[in-house]
């Protein structure tokens, strides 16, 4: 079967944080480990300091406190397992019988054909960071004061967090499956892209800080809404209308988890308002990275910053979406009118985060963020689909 390295790209990444220098990343056969220069904005060029278990040891109890809440208020946002959709509702069915199987096989593989190689870069990209499950729900176990003790424990906070890990177990699955079927990514690279990733782990650097935690939760639950809802998008555009219910329900998804912690959030600004101010200010300053920006195949040392550049190229996730949701959780926090800031640093947390929108805009507008820069990437495709 004849296989293609993937075309050039013009805009570099605008929000990523570099893998430590032992992290490295490509897929196969690579002919270039050119390294990017950096992109004006929301970028480091350096791994971060890691800090841990910045939070007060006084502040542990606002999170027992609020154990009744949470029962009341976030573990409705779980879906009954028998109300769930699963991933096989999506796909080819085996147990229709062989010949059924294939046919839906074949079907699949010709909707596929309408789709560009740009859009699978970005659906394998999707897929990875869904299937990197483990990383995420071990980093929310990080969190001091909400963490899962035991495995099975029966607090709120960790009936919450396994739950939620059930519902997003599906998003992977699913889409590793379509991809599987449709033929037309080399599925080895994926494997050990995966699984390369889950190893190196994530640095989001919210120091163990269940305040600094679920704002970055808010946050990226709302980005992965967008983005697998523009991902829907142009899977109608290319003939591929399973596919882009598929990514519309992933989307559903995202977007009822954006809702729970958000709501987290919008409690603790309630009842301790000073440390969450701060607490946002400090995420913003740091920038929101993608959850796998650790991603890693064994080769390439840019592979997550070639990944992110076409989703920007290709209008899924840009730093205009990026203003956006901070503009939105702005308004939906009430930040410019937050009242019972008492003291200096949460007023001066308050005014940055507030104006901080603004600041990216000028900065974007001044350096011209969309310049070019030449960018590949070298996920190897299957061009020759049989269907």
């Amino acid at each position: 079967m004849q296989t293609t390295s993937f075309s050039q790209f013009n805009i570099p990444s605008i929000v990523w944080a570099s893998p430590p220098p032992t992290t490295t990343m490509l897929c196969g056969k690579t002919t270039s480990t050119r390294r990017l220069s950096p992109p004006n904005a929301v970028a480091s060029s350096t791994s971060r300091h890691q800090v841990t278990h910045s939070m007060p040891p006084e502040k542990l109890e606002i999170f027992k406190s609020l154990e009744p809440w949470v029962f009341e208020n976030i573990l409705p946002f779980r879906k009954p397992v028998e109300k769930c959709w699963q991933p096989i509702e999506f796909l080819p069915d085996p147990s229709q019988g062989p010949e059924h199987f294939e046919e839906e096989v074949r079907a699949l593989r010709q909707r596929v054909l309408g789709l560009s190689d740009e859009y699978f870069v970005m659906l394998v990209g999707n897929m990875l960071t869904e299937d990197a499950l483990p990383t995420y729900q071990t980093a929310i176990n990080t969190f001091d004061g909400v963490r899962d003790e035991t495995g099975s424990s029966p607090c709120p906070w960790a009936i919450w967090t396994r739950a939620w890990s059930a519902e997003e177990n599906r998003h992977g699955d699913l889409l590793r499956t379509y991809l599987y079927l449709s033929g037309r990514v080399d599925m080895l690279m994926v494997e050990k892209t995966l699984q390369y990733s889950i190893g190196a782990g994530i640095d989001i650097g919210v120091e163990n800080n269940p305040y600094m935690g679920f704002v970055y939760t808010s946050f990226q639950e709302r980005a992965t809404n967008l983005t697998h809802g523009n991902m829907a998008k142009l899977a109608i555009e290319g003939g591929d209308p399973v596919l882009a219910r598929i990514c519309g329900t992933i989307a559903a998804d995202e977007k009822r988890h954006e809702n729970a912690y958000t709501k987290i959030i919008e409690k603790l600004l309630e009842i301790d308002p000073n440390t969450t101010m701060i607490a946002i200010a400090y995420m913003m300053k740091k920038r929101i990275t993608m959850p796998l920006h650790l991603m890693y195949d064994g080769q390439d040392p840019n592979i997550f910053k070639h990944f992110s550049a076409i989703i920007q190229k290709q209008g899924v996730y840009t730093s205009r979406d990026y203003v956006e949701i901070l503009e939105f959780f702005i308004r939906r926090w009430k930040l410019e009118k937050l009242e019972g800031l008492t003291t200096g640093e949460a007023r001066r947390a308050q005014d940055f985060v507030c104006k901080l929108p603004r600041k990216i805009k000028r900065f974007e507008n001044r350096d011209n963020i969309l310049d070019s820069h030449p960018v590949k990437l070298s996920w190897i495709f299957n061009k020759q689909v049989c269907v």
